[in-house]
């Protein structure tokens, strides 16, 4: 009876195995992985406090929308400074290498669960001799050779589960880099926007200052003011020019910072800063939403989540993948070498060679080791789920923190434009006192110092707010949009989230 080819039976096992088989062939160890439940609060604490004229829905309650929160801010040059700072973040770029590599770890694990097959050819001549006259041998030959690991107890479909999860955490990982580096790149945007209103508003004052010193000069030469407020009036031009300066050197400051984040030439981001004369000296809008429309899960958005409930699931396919070591592994393999010889130059004619088979082998000593990595894989499992929990408290805290500012701001800023208002008021009387000689120039310049106190907390909150919207995007999990598919995977599940909870 003539034997199969074994390649053939190869074949067969292959199609058997994997018509019936999703995990192990006998079966499959370690936990099966459910995901988490995500223990977040019912409802935001802050949530009520902050003031209606900040709670505009445009997205209708939607939170996918708040993926494209960067683009709302309708500032081209904010969008080019975040497209290229994006493009040279080391955080990105070694988001996108780990991506990358995870990707080269998925492709091992599903080949791990397939047989090899490689192919060898060659050519010899030789001579030989038997005693009497030496011939000529000559060969060629052809071979096929192939191997199998019968995934018996799972252990390689498990490895091929945490190959996934992994890399849809390493996805996850690069999302969350991206938002980071926009957040900064809008706060040091943001950061030299304020700045050019401190220069704004540095220069008016500066500019009031040298018009009452030569309208007090011109009144001395009359013999209607004194000497000392003369000087007086010079000492508080040059101090004004002082400070002037300073805040110019800050935002030159500022200049190089985002020089440094986006990778752009030091003139070109000059030139986008300044070539549209109505966004100098102006904060950037965001666009409003309102943290009431956005429940709970909203967290379940956020990128640095989503990758640490992923590593869970990674942790929890390795718990099977070091059970599956303690177990028998069965593996096939087989080789079939056709040759083509001839001797001393005779017709060719072929010899044919296989081999088929099994190989069992049996863990049987290893003093403890492949319990210990069972015990040291359950171990990684219990730090990544409490990783995962405590990214998610750090979450609550940031949308908790960023609410809180929100409130705050909202109630001082009404405050500090009544303040200034009243500032601006004493400060105008105090000024026509002075210039109908029945004030003093030390109470004008007092007064005068505490309207530009005044108007700088005014615009130090108006940053402020700016600051804790983009905070509150930020950790809602404002997001970009999917605009890289050569990066995209699988979406990971969605978490359960425990609504009843209150606390964490």
């Amino acid at each position: 009876m003539k034997p199969e080819n074994p390649l053939k039976i190869s074949i067969y096992l292959i199609s058997v195995c994997l018509s019936g088989c999703t995990g192990g062939l006998l079966a499959t160890v370690g936990p099966d992985y459910s995901t988490a439940i995500l223990n977040a609060p019912s409802h935001w604490s802050e949530t009520s406090k902050v003031d209606s004229s900040f709670t505009t829905s445009p997205h209708q309650g939607n939170p996918e929308n708040l993926k494209k929160w960067w683009q709302d801010f309708h500032d081209p040059i904010l969008n080019q400074l975040l497209s290229a700072a994006q493009e040279v973040n080391t955080s990105v770029m070694d988001a996108k290498a780990r991506i990358a590599q995870s990707r080269a770890t998925l492709v091992g694990a599903e080949g791990a669960l397939l047989p090899t097959l490689d192919f060898s050819g060659g050519g010899k001549r030789s001579s030989a001799s038997f005693g009497g006259n030496p011939f000529v041998w000559n060969q060629l030959p052809a071979g096929l050779q192939s191997s199998w690991e019968i995934d018996l107890f799972g252990g390689l479909a498990r490895q091929e589960e945490a190959a996934q999860s992994q890399l849809e955490s390493r996805q996850a990982a690069w999302h969350d880099a991206r938002v980071s580096v926009a957040a900064e790149v809008a706060n040091a945007y943001m950061d030299y926007r304020y700045c050019e209103l401190q220069v704004k508003t540095r220069q008016k004052d500066t500019a009031s200052k040298m018009e009452s010193a030569r309208l007090s000069e011109i009144a001395a030469q009359a013999g209607l003011k004194a000497i000392s407020d003369i000087e007086l009036l010079k000492a508080s031009v040059a101090e004004g020019n002082h400070l002037l300066f300073q805040q110019q050197s800050q935002c030159k400051k500022a200049i190089q910072g985002l020089v440094a984040m986006t990778g752009l030439p030091e003139e070109k981001i000059t030139l986008l800063l300044i070539g549209n004369p109505t966004q100098i000296a102006q904060l950037p809008s965001p666009p409003t939403f309102s943290i009431d429309a956005i429940p709970a899960n909203v967290l379940l958005q956020r990128p640095d989540i989503a990758s640490a409930e992923r590593d869970v699931a990674e942790a929890s396919a390795k718990i099977g993948v070091e059970q599956a070591k303690r177990f028998p592994k069965l593996s096939l393999s087989g080789n079939i070498t056709p040759t083509l010889q001839n001797i001393n130059g005779a017709a060719f004619f072929l010899a044919e060679t296989w081999s088929f088979g099994p190989t069992l082998s049996l863990p049987l000593f290893d003093a403890g080791k492949r319990a210990a990595d069972v015990e040291l894989a359950r171990v990684q499992y219990e730090a990544a789920e409490n990783k995962f929990r405590s990214k998610v408290r750090t979450a609550v805290k940031e949308v908790e923190e960023a609410l809180i500012r929100l409130n705050s701001v909202s109630q001082r800023l009404p405050e500090a434009q009544k303040s200034f208002a009243y500032f601006q008021r004493h400060f105008d009387a105090m000024q026509n006192l002075y210039q109908a000689g029945l004030g003093n120039l030390m109470d004008v310049e007092t007064s005068r110092r505490s309207l530009l106190s005044a108007d700088m907390t005014i615009k130090e909150l108006e940053k402020e707010r700016v600051s804790a919207w983009i905070a509150l995007y930020r950790s809602a999990g404002g997001s970009w949009s999917n605009d890289n598919p050569q990066f995209e995977t699988t979406k990971p599940p969605s978490l359960h989230v425990d609504e009843n909870r209150e606390n964490l």
